[in-house]
């Protein structure tokens, strides 16, 4: 199995390198584990409580759960991925029932803030972006996907996104072995992926 680590700030386009990857191999040779699903459980917090959460901080994420779920599909187990809605900033019911696959991704803006899940990727790849660019896709798609208001995101953007991005997602690019500047056209850094991954598997 190759675990594939992608990290990048939000808007980077994570996204867009990981469906070139998945373009790349055989639908049931891969499956993506995204960091999005593993915030932790917020029952217990009336809906106004929950939207004052600082999801750009790595206490958000359940990274036990997450460490336990990779180590056990490259055991060859089963997992039950949960699965988070942002409508309502809490996990719901549902489970993603995961098989493990020849190739395991998992993206998400704060991966590399874990020491015990960057031990367990193969690949830690970093996709950096323009901080201008970034802010754009942020509120296009938290408009347009997420329901949100635009003064709500950019608010949310200057006092938590930004000094987060700073503070926790810059500087893990000092941990990735492959660093790709984010162009949809970036041919070249894909080329190198899918030469490694071929090597790898």
């Amino acid at each position: 199995m190759l675990i594939i680590g992608i990290a990048g700030g939000t808007g980077s386009g994570k996204t867009t390198v990981v469906n070139q990857i998945l373009n790349e191999l055989p639908a049931d040779e891969v499956c993506v584990i995204s960091q999005d699903s593993y915030y932790k459980e917020t029952h217990h917090l009336t809906y106004q409580e929950r939207t004052k959460i600082n999801f750009d901080h790595p206490k958000a994420i359940d990274f036990d759960l997450l460490v336990n779920h990779i180590s056990d599909l490259r055991k060859g187990e089963i997992i039950e991925q949960p699965v988070y809605s942002f409508v309502t900033h809490d996990r719901v019911k549902d489970t993603l029932i995961t098989h493990p696959r020849k190739v395991v991704i998992v993206e998400g803006i704060l991966i590399f803030n874990s020491r015990e899940l960057r031990d367990l990727c193969d690949i830690k790849i970093f996709v950096h972006a323009d901080a201008d660019e970034r802010l754009i896709r942020r509120v296009r798609r938290d408009i347009e996907e997420r329901g949100r208001d635009v003064n709500e995101v950019l608010t949310r953007y200057q006092n938590t996104l930004k000094p987060m991005h700073q503070q926790f997602i810059e500087p893990t690019k000092n941990y990735a072995d492959i660093i790709i500047p984010n162009d949809r056209y970036n041919t070249v850094a894909i080329d190198i992926v899918r030469t490694v991954i071929s090597q790898k598997l």
